[in-house]
């Protein structure tokens, strides 16, 4: 059979078309292999925790750490109350009706996270590799570094660490300022709260306290005439973080997802709930430009609406 030009450059043509398109549908094939997992979302890692569907959100507190955590007549306030308060309302706890703060002493935070009696913990909860191997953190949210407090009586006299050793120093139990102070051999006298240290001192039991500045600027706003942060060079800083069990890597992925969203805020210049709490409450008595820290180990999440997500 003959074969026309014309038949022959058509099915030249047919041929092409034919390699083009397996080309490309091949091409789109390896691309779609190539395409990165779709990224959780919020509203399905909520759904994994152990807060799924509960009604209130039970946050452990401090309630007598000046411009930290306070309750006076039935009002929560400080700097860790406002944090509590931005997390719980991310995570769709909007409202103090939505939310239970549990009064917590510094010694029993982490017993509270382990039987369940609070979901998490917002209390100058500083990170460290021990209580990690018992509880979650999410963070820091500050960083803060441990200093004394003294009265103006002897702001001449304790000035170093080793002065601290000629008198009676004073730290609560539990505290990584316990753990610090026996480091540099410091003989210490332990009680349940700084609030107690301090009391004691007003009353000549004790001559100074040591704690996180963050504490302690509280009681200097309390009385600001009697007292004087003293800076001492422990050689060691603090990073506060969000506690959380340990059992409910979710609930903390989440946490630190926002604490996150908070710094980036931050970072572009914007007014965020870190700086709104920390201008609202320590800024007067610390560093007034003190930076957010970025969170460690932040998840990458999709937040749809970029509002809080529903229970």
């Amino acid at each position: 059979m003959n074969v026309t030009p014309v038949a022959t450059r058509l099915r030249s043509v047919a041929t092409a078309v034919a390699v083009v398109l397996s080309l490309t549908l091949a091409a789109g094939a390896s691309c779609d292999s190539q395409k990165k997992p779709q990224l959780p979302s919020v509203q399905e890692k909520l759904k994994k925790t152990h807060i799924y569907g509960q009604p209130k959100l039970k946050i452990g507190v401090a309630t007598i750490e000046p411009l930290m955590g306070t309750l006076t007549n039935g009002v929560y306030a400080g700097f860790d109350i406002e944090i509590a308060r931005y997390i719980a309302a991310s995570l769709g706890y909007v409202g103090d009706e939505g939310l239970q703060f549990v009064p917590l002493a510094t010694e029993d935070r982490i017993q509270a996270l382990q039987g369940g009696r609070v979901d998490l913990v917002v209390s100058s909860f500083s990170m460290t590799e021990e209580r990690a191997k018992l509880v979650s953190f999410a963070g820091p949210y500050f960083v803060t570094t441990q200093e004394a407090l003294v009265p103006t009586r002897l702001k001449e006299k304790i000035r170093t660490i080793e002065d601290l050793r000629n008198y009676r120093v004073c730290t609560s139990g539990g505290s990584t300022s316990e753990a610090e102070l026996g480091k540099h051999q410091i003989k210490v006298l332990v009680v349940k709260t700084v609030g107690d240290c301090v009391a004691g001192i007003r009353q000549g039991r004790y001559d100074t306290v040591s704690s996180d500045e963050t504490i302690l600027a509280g009681f200097r706003s309390q009385y600001p005439k009697e007292f004087e942060i003293v800076d001492m060079p422990f050689g060691t800083s603090e990073s506060l973080g969000v506690g959380v069990p340990i059992t409910d890597p979710d609930l903390r992925d989440l946490v630190a997802y926002f604490l996150n969203k908070s710094y980036l805020m931050g970072r572009n210049g914007k007014s965020s709930p870190w700086l709104t709490a920390y201008n609202k409450t320590l800024g007067p008595w610390l560093d007034a430009d003190r930076p957010q820290p970025p969170p460690l180990n932040v998840p990458d999440l999709v937040d749809f609406d970029n509002k809080s997500p529903n229970r």
